[in-house]
Order: structure tokens, then C-alpha cells, then sequence
């Protein structure tokens, strides 16, 4: 019996296993931020140097009292030089802010700048929802709700907008003929135009500075600018890169609209990256998904954009196709994206 009772000995006490830890959920969003410096920073001063030319520009057209054929006749090649200077400074500005729109468009607390500077239109063209902004001319005039600034001044420039532009012939080549282009700013529009671009680009600087992203807002920046695609195609079968000189359209005229949602792309890429470590401690297959088809999106409009830019003329019909292919690519990654914040349970801001 002892010895029955000795061998009979309680089993060893083993400690459960611990459970295996929580995915890290949390991400490091810093990069988003100092992104949106550095573009903020650059934007800054390219509508700073735009600003000195449309100061110059002004500055003639005054010296002349704003009698622009007296001023072409007697200081044409000035005059010319100053605004093909004004219209390469708006070409780097304007990509920019586009490299920076799919953050500032895209987060609520920033997105009224977006209406403003690059997306409201006029009170013709939108009465209910115009850009909230109006704009005074040095000459005591104010435009009220013109549509957003860089609209403005691209109309201005390139004379798209007669109400923006010179009455009158400005032979820029000497061909005898006006071919597109050859037109002289309203000095007035122009400054006040610009004036009020550089103002806001500094006022965007400071809300970035004092912007702390949150992961509702890198969610809400990707699942809203992510599906505008059939939007940027309309927009771009409306131009003249697509509908010629059948286009009504003022804005848009200078850089293809395919040049602009790359650049947006490019911005949503780098708020993914800066998620993708949340994502990836739920779901890595989920993640590799949507960074690929961001990347396939934006190679897709690049492709489209390289047979642009190598002479290609598309119909509006062809537009048309392209833009919904893109579109429904886009509607595939934004259910991903909005599948994935619901997983962890981050609230997206309509």
C-alpha cells in the first residue's frame, strides 16, 4: 500500500501558455507630416518667386497707365519674357501642391485650403459651393468667389478667361497670326491673383505645422481621394489635351490632367506606407493587395500619360473607357482600404 500510495504522485504543475500578443495596431505617422512640410516648404517658395515676376509685370503695366498696346509696342520682348517667366514659375508650383493634394484635400481639418487654392469653382459655375475665398486687385476691385487659385492665375496667364485677360492682338512671334497663349494678363487680376496664392501657400505651411495626422485621418485621406478618378478623367477629357479647341474649359490648359493624378497617387502612396504597419499586424496579404494596386493605378495613368506626351490625340470616347477602367480599379482599393479601417476599428471622416 505505500508503496502504491508513493507512486502515485500529483502530475507536475505546468503554467498555460501565455496568449500570443496583439498585433501592433498603433502607426507612426510622422512620415505623413514631414512629407507635407517638405511640399508646403517648396510650394512656398515657388509661389514666392512667382510672386516677384507678377510684381515686375505689374510694375510695367503701371509705368505704362495699363495701356498694354503701348506697352507691347514699345517693351514687347520685356513684357514676353516676364510672362513666359510667370508661366514656367506656375508650372512648378501648380504639380506641388498636386503632390500634396491626396493628404490636404483628404483630411478634414485641411481641406478647405484644397477648395481655395486648387478644386472650388466660381459662383457662375458652382452658386451653392463656390471657393470660399474673393480676391482684391490693387485697384480696389473685388472679385468675389472667382474659383480657386491656382484657376485664377492659370486663366489669367494663358488667357483662357476673357475677363482675366488684355482686349486686343498680341502677335507674341511675329506670324501674323494669335495662336494660343498670345495674350496679355490683366496686371490687376494677375498680382491679386497671385498675391492671394502665395498667402494661402503660407497659411497652408502653418495649419501643417501645427497638424498632427491621426490614423482616422491617413485612413479618411486614402478612402476619399483614392475613388475620384472618373472625376480627374472627366475633367481631362474636357480639356484641351482631349476635346482640342472644341474645349470650354479655362483651368487645366497648361499640364494634363494624367501629370495631376499621378502626383496626387504619389502623396496617398506615402500616407499607405506609413499605415502599412498597422495593416500588416492584421492581415500582410490584405496590405501587399493594396500597396500593389495603388502602384498599378498610378503606373496605369502613366502609361496612358506617356502616349500623351509622344503625340497620341485621345477621343473623348477613349477618355471615356480609360477613365472607367481607372475608376473601377480605384473602387476595388478603396473597399480594401475601408475593409481594413473597420478592422481596426479606425473611423473614417465623411
Amino acid at each position: 500500500m505505500a508503496l502504491t500510495i508513493a507512486g502515485c504522485t500529483a502530475p507536475p504543475v505546468v503554467a498555460p501558455p501565455e496568449p500570443p500578443s496583439a498585433p501592433n495596431t498603433s502607426a507612426d505617422l510622422s512620415g505623413i507630416k514631414s512629407y507635407l512640410l517638405e511640399k508646403t516648404g517648396q510650394l512656398k517658395q515657388a509661389t514666392r518667386a512667382l510672386k516677384e515676376t507678377s510684381d515686375r509685370y505689374y510694375a510695367l503695366a503701371k509705368e505704362a497707365n495699363f495701356d498694354y498696346t503701348a506697352l507691347f509696342a514699345t517693351q514687347k520682348d520685356e513684357v514676353i519674357g516676364l510672362i513666359q517667366t510667370a508661366r514656367e514659375q506656375w508650372m512648378v508650383a501648380s504639380p506641388l501642391y498636386e503632390q500634396m493634394e491626396g493628404i490636404v484635400a483628404g483630411t478634414p481639418s485641411l481641406a478647405e485650403f484644397d477648395m481655395i487654392m486648387d478644386a472650388g469653382a466660381s459662383k457662375e459655375e458652382d452658386p451653392q459651393d463656390p471657393a470660399p475665398i474673393d480676391v482684391t486687385l490693387p485697384d480696389g476691385r473685388v472679385l468675389e468667389r472667382p474659383g480657386n487659385l491656382f484657376g485664377v492665375t492659370e486663366s489669367t496667364l494663358w488667357g483662357t478667361f476673357e475677363a482675366f485677360r488684355v482686349p486686343g492682338q498680341f502677335d507674341f512671334n511675329g506670324d501674323g497670326q494669335i495662336a494660343f497663349g498670345e495674350s496679355l494678363p490683366d496686371a490687376n487680376v494677375l498680382k491679386g491673383g497671385v498675391d492671394a496664392l502665395d498667402e494661402q501657400a503660407g497659411e497652408l505651411a502653418e495649419a501643417a505645422r501645427a497638424w498632427t495626422p491621426t490614423e482616422s485621418d491617413a485612413f479618411t485621406a486614402l478612402v476619399v481621394m483614392v475613388p475620384t478618378m472618373s472625376e480627374y478623367f472627366d475633367s481631362w477629357k474636357n480639356s484641351r489635351f482631349v476635346s482640342g479647341e472644341a474645349s470650354t474649359q479655362r483651368d487645366f490648359v497648361a499640364i494634363s490632367r494624367l501629370a495631376d493624378i499621378q502626383d496626387i497617387l504619389s502623396s496617398l502612396l506615402v500616407v499607405h506606407d506609413n499605415i502599412s504597419p498597422m495593416i500588416r499586424g492584421v492581415d500582410t496579404a490584405q496590405d501587399d493587395a493594396i500597396r500593389r494596386g495603388l502602384r498599378d493605378l498610378k503606373a496605369f495613368v502613366a502609361g496612358v500619360h506617356k502616349q500623351e506626351s509622344g503625340g497620341k490625340r485621345f477621343k473623348p470616347e477613349e477618355a471615356d473607357v480609360l477613365g472607367k477602367e481607372a475608376q473601377d480599379r480605384a473602387d476595388a482599393i478603396t473597399g480594401q482600404i475601408a475593409q481594413m479601417a473597420a478592422r481596426l476599428g479606425v473611423k473614417i471622416e465623411q
